[in-house]
């Protein structure tokens, strides 16, 4: 007669008991290193839990169940010794720490606004306060706002002037700000005294032209405009940006095709060299008749700069590209 060895499954009782052995054996260990080691005896790759898991196939219903128990409550008791253990530790060394209430604190990491934002936020205070209205407009425009409304068509040499992005689609990356001036124009009538604001796209890197450069461009219109108007407002905008107590201008013939007649201003720079600081000049009447203005009653001038510029020369810096490099020395140099 034959008979085979029938395993004998584990009981409740069987459970209980080891798992009653294995949290004294957890309580007992002083330190992470301790646990650690009777972690790896029970769950590592030749661990006793590790062991058993390989069984559960054997086991019945019930007995996988209790396993499958104690298998997760062994592994909360090692993260609670362990977070027990490792806040000992902590609290250990801090017995041993001295505080020293008379050492001079740290000294403060505090932020500070760009250059370029807190340049922004002067000029259009100061020409808000000339009663200028701020506009913005679109940085993807159509030919019509970027050229042909601005007296450029499409045969006119001044469109070889400018390195323009073209679109796929026939659009460009507005290469001046001139073209909020048209939408303006077209939304508000005259009159009007706006400038707009913002970036601009060209062809151009070195250490004074950016392949995206900001720029501001100012326009008033209306009745009996002069150039005596424009040649006013730049003065007085430039004494209260760069805080001068007087300044010398410097006015120079030039061309636009969206402004005759057209001039250059340059500034003397610390009493020693002429600087180019914008263009300028009264606005084109074909710009005006574009608009539906009638240029024999309304008149008006219009000037454009790069505020970058305008920053680079407040804050002593020599290269516009500094500007989006990301090195904070000269920022403590300038004082922000």
């Amino acid at each position: 007669m034959f008979c085979h060895n029938k395993a004998v499954m584990p009981t409740a009782f069987d459970f209980l008991l080891r798992e009653i052995k294995m949290q004294e054996q957890i309580k007992n260990t002083n330190t992470l290193q301790e646990l650690q080691n009777l972690y790896t005896s029970v769950f590592g790759k030749n661990g006793t839990m590790t062991a058993r898991l390989k069984t559960m196939r054997d086991l019945d219903n019930n007995a996988r169940a209790e396993l499958n128990r104690e298998n997760t409550t062994l592994r909360e008791l090692f993260k609670t010794r362990q977070a027990e253990l490792e806040n000992a530790a902590m609290m250990a060394e801090m017995a041993h720490e001295k505080l020293d209430a008379t050492l001079n604190p740290e000294p403060e990491n505090r932020g500070t606004l760009h250059p370029l934002t807190q340049s922004l936020r002067e000029i259009s205070e100061i020409l808000e306060s000339f009663g200028y209205e701020r506009r913005t407009g679109p940085e993807i425009e159509d030919d019509w706002h970027n050229f042909t409304a601005l007296n450029t068509p499409a045969y006119h040499p001044a469109r070889d002037m400018q390195d323009t992005f073209f679109l796929a689609n026939g659009n460009v990356m507005r290469t001046q700000t001139s073209a909020i001036q048209i939408r303006t124009m077209e939304e508000t009538g005259v009159p009007v005294k706006i400038f707009g604001i913002g970036a601009t796209y060209r062809k151009e890197m070195d250490a004074t032209h950016s392949p995206m450069f900001h720029q501001i461009e100012g326009l008033y219109i209306d009745k009996n405009i002069t150039m005596t108007d424009l040649i006013g407002d730049v003065r007085a905008f430039l004494k209260r940006f760069f805080n001068m107590n007087d300044i010398e201008l410097r006015i120079r013939p030039s061309y636009f095709p969206f402004t005759d007649p057209s001039i250059e201003i340059d500034m003397k720079w610390r009493g020693q060299k002429w600087l180019e600081i914008m263009g300028a000049g009264m606005v084109h009447p074909n710009v005006l008749r574009n608009c539906n203005i009638d240029p024999d009653v309304y008149q008006g001038f219009a000037f454009g700069f790069g505020w970058d510029r305008l920053a680079m020369l407040k804050y002593n810096l020599d290269d516009i590209r500094e500007f989006y490099n990301s090195d904070v020395r000269w920022l403590r140099d300038a004082g922000f």
